[in-house]
């Protein structure tokens, strides 16, 4: 008997890959996912250069090329031994999230799959970066999937600010725990780190106003994302936190054992706000779960 979907739409899964231990996790996934829901599976490597350094140093390009080359060979022999035909390809070239992006749109990918970190090391996920450029300009909704981390979808973690971009992602979480019986949690967190105004006079008073209207509506927010959840039958709970977002939603996701973080992913300007700051960035950074990043529509 075969083992249900987990989510909806895999039909078409990109694994944005490269020859470091850091996209072991995004590799071991995306098979994982393929050989649960009978997808298409591309796996794809760029490597970065650029002219000047292919005249410089055409040894070292070559080695790299090489590198490549065996790296897909690798994913693509570890896909067939679970039955999975993987096609490879590679690019050679600068801003590896571009080519990415385009062989997404080409085959009309469903999911991008890919790890948090590169060869350098510990990258901040700050615009400019693959990670963040890839989710910002892909056509379909992006999975980071940090090296230790394994997608079992038992506990979810979904966290909405009110805008269309969470909506969308409330959407997706609330799916994915539907299909697979899993735990839903909803979040929405009441920044700490408000503008206030300074008149010693008023500021006290205002500062309640203002923290009592933000707190009301996330709560507004966070319920109506667990009515729809259980709703459609998925045991959810729905809580507010008050602080930095980014830090909230990793502590729960800890506390709640979550082996998947949801969020809202802007069009094609880059990851969404949530509530304040680039959270999802630093969502992305901090977990040690994966995090799946939820195209919404543009307008």
């Amino acid at each position: 008997m075969s083992e249900i979907c987990p989510i909806v739409n895999t039909e078409r899964l990109l694994l944005a890959t490269e020859s470091s231990e850091f996209s072991e996790g995004a590799i071991r996934e995306a098979i994982r996912l393929a050989k649960r829901c009978g997808s298409k599976l591309t796996a794809l490597s760029v490597i970065e250069s650029n002219p000047e350094f292919g005249s410089m140093a055409p040894a070292i390009l070559e080695k790299l090329e090489k590198e490549a080359l065996a790296h897909l060979d690798g994913v693509k022999a570890r896909a067939k031994q679970e039955g999975i035909t993987c096609e490879t390809i590679t690019y050679e070239g600068e801003d590896s999230y571009k080519y990415i992006v385009d062989e997404a749109v080409k085959q009309k990918s469903t999911m991008i799959i890919m790890g948090r970190r590169g060869k350098k090391g510990f990258r901040r996920l700050v615009m400019g970066s693959t990670t963040s450029w890839t989710i910002g300009h892909a056509p379909c909704s992006v999975m980071v999937v940090p090296r230790a981390a394994q997608v079992d979808f038992k506990s979810i973690v979904v966290a909405t600010d009110g805008s269309k971009y969470s909506t969308a992602a409330a959407s997706e979480a609330i799916g994915i725990a539907k299909r697979n019986s899993a735990k839903l949690t909803v979040l929405a967190v009441v920044s700490a780190d408000i503008d206030m105004v300074t008149d010693i006079d008023f500021a006290a008073i205002e500062r309640e106003k203002l923290a009592d209207q933000d707190m009301q509506a996330a709560e507004k927010n966070a319920r109506a994302v667990k009515d729809a959840a259980q709703k459609a039958g998925v045991d959810a709970q729905a809580f507010v936190m008050s602080g930095k977002p980014a830090d909230a939603i990793i502590e729960i996701a800890k506390d709640r054992s979550a082996d998947l973080i949801v969020v809202g992913s802007h069009g094609r300007t880059g990851l969404d706000r949530l509530l304040m700051g680039s959270v999802a960035e630093r969502v992305i950074v901090l977990s040690s779960c994966a995090v799946l990043a939820v195209k919404g529509k543009v307008s």
